[in-house]
């Protein structure tokens, strides 16, 4: 159809400036407890992938809140690989925890495009209130609609000095 929008997540027309920073593009999972048959689930719905590994760290990841390093010779196993190649992975990409947070983590951007929305405001106010633990990426992917952050996997948008504050009550809930 000429002229139509298909509908997004983010409201009628898909754009981050439909919705204020409380708009959720999904529901984050509360982490389950470790067990070798999840992992062993995991790696079998991967392992006939090619680059199978990264999925199953993700999956993982997801799963638990973070890569146990008891999976680590599960994975290697199955994968035919050694574990140093699967400790590696874990250990170079940052998105990757070796132990479950401590507290609630809050994603925080501090790209180009969100340091230029006032990103630097915002950090303060975040990294003072020590019932979260803040961790910079660089760029969610809203750089129009920055400053913005991510809460396991929901993403806040258009932060402000006013919005941080609920922002830590979210994290928390």
């Amino acid at each position: 159809m000429a002229g139509s929008r298909r509908q997004g997540p983010l409201g009628r027309t898909g754009c981050a400036n439909d919705k204020k920073a409380e708009e959720l593009i999904s529901i984050a999972k509360r982490p389950q407890p470790w067990s070798p048959e999840a992992v062993g689930q995991i790696v079998a719905r991967h392992r006939q992938r090619e680059g199978a590994l990264l999925p199953i760290l993700h999956d993982i990841q997801d799963s638990f809140g973070y890569v146990p390093g008891e999976a680590i010779p599960i994975i290697a196993e199955e994968l035919n690989l050694s574990r140093a190649e699967i400790f590696g992975a874990v250990s170079f990409y940052h998105d990757f925890r070796e132990a479950p947070a401590s507290k609630p983590v809050i994603k925080l951007c501090r790209a180009e495009a969100c340091q230029a929305r006032g990103v630097a405001m915002i950090a303060p106010l975040l990294e003072a209130d020590g019932r979260v633990e803040i961790e910079t990426v660089y760029c969610l992917g809203l750089c129009a609609s920055g400053p913005s952050a991510m809460i396991g996997d929901r993403v806040f948008a258009r932060l402000d000095e006013t919005n941080a504050s609920r922002l830590v009550d979210e994290a928390i809930a």
